[in-house]
């Protein structure tokens, strides 16, 4: 995710004259940026899995040891392969916060076709300091050619 810092201050003086100190516009410049991306959301990781042709049990994201804070979950699923009668994908993620095993679904693609597909909303989820955050996935397909899917989330820090 993108963030909108001030533009870089092209028309003012950025170095004192005289001398070779930086202006006060150029130091504030420099400090709102730095503010700005200290802010800003950090990708700590994105998995990706093709071919699925079956629930996923309960899969821990290799990120490390997290410290307490929000953390953001997108998801993207797609039916690759449809089911010759219908299907069903639910996506679940899993954390814990004050100590409280935590679940949020998101709702099912059911459409059956290979433009069914679940592009979020986001999750925004408050972690424990040093606990796990977990995906997994409900399959059901019905008919001789089963469906299959892929499943992409990203995971982000958004404040700790």
């Amino acid at each position: 995710m993108s963030f909108t810092s001030a533009p870089f201050p092209a028309k003012d003086a950025i170095v004192a004259q005289g001398s070779l100190r930086p202006t006060k516009v150029l130091i504030d410049w420099v400090t709102t940026l730095a503010s700005d991306v200290d802010q800003a959301p950090a990708r700590l990781t994105t998995v990706t899995l093709t071919g699925q042709s079956a629930s996923i049990g309960t899969t821990a994201f290799t990120i490390g040891v997290l410290a307490a804070g929000f953390y953001r979950v997108t998801p993207y699923a797609r039916i690759t392969q449809a089911g010759t009668v219908s299907s069903s994908l639910t996506v679940t993620l899993g954390w814990t916060e004050s100590a409280l095993a935590l679940t949020a679904d998101w709702p099912a693609v059911t459409g059956n076709t290979t433009g069914s597909v679940l592009t979020g909303p986001p999750a925004l989820i408050l972690v424990d300091q040093g606990t796990a955050v977990s995906y997994s996935t409900t399959y059901a397909s019905a008919g001789a050619t089963a469906m299959q899917y892929r499943l992409s989330l990203m995971v982000e820090q958004v404040d700790a």
